[in-house]
């Protein structure tokens, strides 16, 4: 009998919990409910919303899953990724989303969707954002809206954000903490500052913000791009000593404007890299599509060379390929990368393999599904946007981090060790450099049993980690280990 009431009291217990997560959202937009989505025969472990949040003749998408852990207590994550230009999407589809994808038997076909036991909605409530106007799902009648800046974005997120708990005004006070990863190493401090001052000049609704992380983010300071790319290299036995030497007696530090001879040796980097996949060098890498299918069908590589990118994902890790004028370090002028469309012209951008994605967000039933305008509205959805015009502007990030680390602000920042595009080195180097005292000396941390990566933790709440043998899109790779990490950090505990 008290065997049996254990169980009614678990049964209960469970029941209560998903009926509270069923049942929090009182508030939310008419018609934001999305009740079912093309792919999937499942039922939702929480509730899912969507739709757009308008102002200034801008119209931006996002996707809201509540937590199913506890949704009245619950963290609100804001997750966006990077570019500038690309779709938060990338994040939701192939990273820490809600579903695992699986492809289509027929080319063109939608996918088949499954339950992701690592989303991130496991442990927080997650809003997805396709920012600035013109990403993703987001539009505008007005094409001007398209001409965007780092600090206009951070303005516009900023005001999407309060807006956005406005219309889920149950969520005002849980934490909330913005995330997001590469490019978004820009975006995640500029609006956190804006966040932040919003708070301070008492702006309503008044958010409860705690922090940021940031994934493999750019810092556009001295320890970004190539002053990170050679020691990374050099680290991880991509060039020798020699070269490794020849680099700083020829370049003395000074790869922007370089002499002749410290052209000479940068070129001798360039072929040993050249045919690396930049977002993980562990990962395949092929040039064309035909020599990628060569491979693939090459029944003699060895078994190491197969499981490179093998996840517990149905849709594996997506295969990168690169224009001939990689890499892109070369194209840096003053610490800027070219953006999109440039890269476009001169064929250098590294080319996705996003035909899942891109054929579910185009497909009608699903844009309907989830309340996105048809593609005569919003145009046709793409992992990274061609129409916009995007300025730089807010400089090195090194600034925007003091001040909201030193306000009392958790950061955390992690970085996928294998990542060619913003090494874990240049991450490194900038967060020391912030002159923290190290409150928790470089150690491994764990996951699963096993040595997931390694962690310095500091004064004022900051932490720098790395996650063993992950590339650029760190949950893509490592989805079970970045939900522990995740999840330790949102709950307080240790990494």
């Amino acid at each position: 009998m008290i065997a049996m009431d254990k169980h009614l009291n678990l049964f209960s217990a469970i029941t209560f919990c998903v009926l509270l997560s069923f049942s929090f959202i009182e508030a939310a937009p008419k018609g934001s409910l999305i009740t079912s989505i093309p792919g999937f025969t499942g039922t939702f472990p929480s509730k899912h919303y969507s739709g757009y949040v308008s102002f200034d003749e801008k119209n931006l998408f996002y996707y809201f899953i509540v937590s199913e852990r506890n949704p009245s207590k619950d963290a609100v994550v804001l997750w966006l990724n990077g570019g500038p230009g690309c779709s938060s999407f990338d994040g939701f589809v192939y990273e820490h989303g809600p579903f695992n994808y699986q492809e289509g038997q027929q080319k063109g076909s939608l996918p088949t969707l499954h339950l992701n036991p690592y989303s991130w909605s496991k442990v927080s409530s997650i809003i997805y954002l396709d920012s600035p106007c013109g990403v993703g799902l987001s539009y505008s009648k007005n094409t001007s809206k398209y001409t965007n800046d780092d600090l206009q974005t951070a303005a516009d997120t900023h005001t999407f954000l309060l807006k956005w708990f406005e219309l889920y005004p149950e969520f005002v006070t849980n934490p909330f903490y913005i995330s997001g990863e590469s490019y978004a190493g820009i975006y995640v401090p500029t609006l956190a500052s804006e966040v932040a001052k919003g708070i301070k000049s008492g702006q309503k609704p008044i958010l409860n913000f705690k922090g940021y992380l940031i994934g493999n983010g750019a810092s556009r300071s001295q320890y970004d791009g190539i002053n990170a790319l050679v020691s990374f290299a050099h680290g991880m036995g991509l060039i020798s000593n020699d070269i490794f030497e020849e680099i700083q007696s020829t370049c003395k530090g000074n790869y922007y404007n370089p002499t002749a001879n410290c052209d000479s040796s940068l070129d001798k980097l360039d072929r040993s890299i050249s045919g690396l996949n930049i977002y993980d060098i562990l990962e395949a890498c092929y040039h064309d599509p035909e020599s990628q299918q060569k491979a693939k069908g090459n029944s003699s590589l060895p078994d190491s060379f197969k499981q490179l990118g093998v996840t517990d994902r149905p849709l594996k890790v997506r295969t990168r390929m690169f224009g001939r004028a990689w890499p892109l370090w070369r194209l840096e002028k003053n610490g800027k990368f070219p953006l999109w469309p440039e890269l476009a012209s001169q064929g250098s951008v590294p080319c996705f393999s996003d035909e899942v994605a891109t054929t579910w967000l185009n497909d009608d039933s699903v844009r309907k599904a989830i309340h996105a305008e048809p593609k005569s509205i919003a145009g046709p959805w793409e992992l990274c946007s061609s129409r916009i015009d995007y300025e730089y502007g807010a400089g090195s990030m090194i600034s925007y981090h003091k001040n909201l680390t030193t306000q009392g602000y958790r950061a955390l920042i992690y970085s996928g060790d294998h990542d060619m595009c913003v090494p874990f080195t240049g991450t490194q180097a900038w967060t020391r450099s912030l002159g923290y005292k190290i409150v928790d000396e470089w150690r491994p941390w764990m996951s699963n049993g096993q040595v997931a990566g390694y962690l310095q933790g500091y004064d004022k709440n900051l932490i720098f980690l790395t996650i063993k043998g992950a590339g650029h899109t760190v949950p893509e790779y490592k989805p079970q280990e970045s939900l522990d990490f995740f999840t330790r950090w949102l709950d307080g505990k240790t990494i």
